[in-house]
């Protein structure tokens, strides 16, 4: 598993574990496959920001290889 906090390792159609905003406090993980990339940035020290294929937003926290 990869770091989520490089833009460049993030494409659409990659599964990746992301952190929901509602699950910051408690770092629960949710699996999706990437739909868009929200963040413009090339690094972000929480995550990239992604919008998954079932519509939920999340800062991605590993790459699922």
């Amino acid at each position: 598993m990869t770091d989520g906090r490089q833009r460049s390792k993030i494409k659409l159609g990659t599964e990746v574990m992301i952190v929901l905003k509602r699950d910051q406090r408690t770092g629960k993980l949710t699996r999706g496959t990437v739909k868009d990339v929200l963040t413009i940035s090339a690094k972000h020290p929480h995550g990239i920001k992604v919008r998954l294929q079932d519509g939920r937003v999340g800062r991605v926290q590993e790459i699922i290889k």
